[in-house]
């Protein structure tokens, strides 16, 4: 569902920043953009401090399914965590 893009070199702020591109044709209605930035940002959040000095952008890439918001979230929650889990290895 999500692509991660990273420049090779770190940011010169000493941190790791997110970025998000949730596109309305992928996911068409606010609130499923709006869940989607929120479960991104929380995972983000946990493990900022674990992640390498750079700029990190999530990207929609594929159509969101019809699910519920619950449903919706926990996909999600799995997606980002594996994402997140793959970048703070060193």
């Amino acid at each position: 569902m999500f692509v991660v893009s990273t420049p090779r070199e770190p940011n010169n702020l000493g941190q790791a920043r997110l970025g998000l591109i949730i596109a309305k044709r992928f996911a068409p209605h606010a609130v499923t953009r709006n869940t989607i930035k929120r479960v991104i940002r929380e995972g983000f959040r946990v493990r900022q401090h674990q992640l390498p000095a750079r700029d990190y952008v999530f990207r929609l890439q594929s159509r969101v399914p019809a699910l519920s918001l619950r449903e919706l979230k926990k996909l999600a929650r799995a997606e980002v965590e594996v994402h997140l889990e793959r970048l703070s290895r060193p």
